[in-house]
């Protein structure tokens, strides 16, 4: 199954696929978000060459910044998948409330269980896309946003529940998802945490305390792993030299991100990019 809606004069798409291992091109697309909603069985994803594998109910939500292949498929799963020009997340984020909380640049997989309920409303939604698919007329655009919106919603909330988040400690919620997101925006050139708590405009200790009610890291170690991040994705998948990488994370001197990295990672930019040229043949 595969059916896609596209507007050409805005380079907009909206997907929805459950034969993402068979669809190169979709894959190779960097993008695109994506939500991956396993229905039976389990299937293994290769998620930034990592392997993690996923059983029946979990649904896994990952930006464009990731890298994404499929392994093992011992079960069923859907996928939908749009870009910024279909729906862009950051413009739209005071209806939808998901950057940085289900799309966000960290290397940390973010997934989450379907109860039976929340299935229904996914399934819903997609019989409610494949009948919009055929009406062809000037709303058809804004009737599948409305789709996404939903479904976008409904995984908010199981986030949310997740989390373990309370009606009156939504908006403590909040500050934190709002850091997450103001993160995946400045780690280049801000990379103090009172940077922060001053946009935020809390106080360092007020937004430590927040992370820690939410069982997070440190606000610095939620920095530091932002910008790891960025620096293996562009070791793993470019070919860029250390030089080229530390000028474009923001750091003054080539000498500061390879003592960075080797303290984050306890391996250096050399060796990292060495280990990952083996396992890109191991896997090949």
């Amino acid at each position: 199954m595969k059916f896609v809606y596209e507007n050409p004069k805005v380079k907009s798409k909206l997907i929805l696929c459950d034969t993402l291992e068979k669809e190169v091109e979709l894959l190779r697309d960097k993008t695109l978000y994506k939500f991956i909603w396993i229905t039976d069985g389990e299937v293994e994803l290769i998620i930034n060459h990592e392997s993690f594998t996923f059983h029946a109910g979990e649904i896994v939500s990952l930006s464009y910044l990731h890298h994404l292949k499929l392994g093992r498929i011992d079960g069923s799963y859907r996928t939908m998948l749009f870009n910024n020009r279909f729906y862009h997340i950051i413009d739209h984020d005071s209806e939808v409330f998901c950057n940085g909380l289900l799309f966000n640049g960290s290397l940390n997989v973010i997934s989450f269980r379907v109860s039976e309920r929340e299935a229904e409303k996914l399934y819903k939604m997609t019989g409610a896309f494949l009948e919009e698919l055929s009406v062809h007329d000037s709303m058809q655009d804004e009737m599948l946003r409305l789709i996404l919106k939903r479904t976008i919603i409904i995984c908010c909330r199981l986030a949310r529940n997740k989390h373990g988040v309370l009606p009156h400690h939504c908006i403590r919620f909040e500050i934190m998802r709002r850091f997450y997101a103001l993160v995946d925006e400045h780690f280049r050139d801000k990379k103090q945490v009172q940077d922060y708590a001053d946009m935020l405009h809390k106080s360092s200790k007020t937004l430590a305390n927040i992370l820690s009610y939410y069982h997070q890291p440190s606000a610095i170690k939620v920095i530091h792993n932002r910008i790891v991040a960025e620096a293996e994705r562009l070791l793993y998948y470019t070919s860029k030299s250390s030089k080229e990488i530390s000028i474009l994370l923001g750091f003054e001197e080539q000498a500061m991100f390879s003592r960075f990295f080797k303290n984050a990672t306890g391996m250096s930019a050399t060796e990292y990019r060495h280990q990952s040229s083996q396992l890109k043949r191991e896997r090949a």
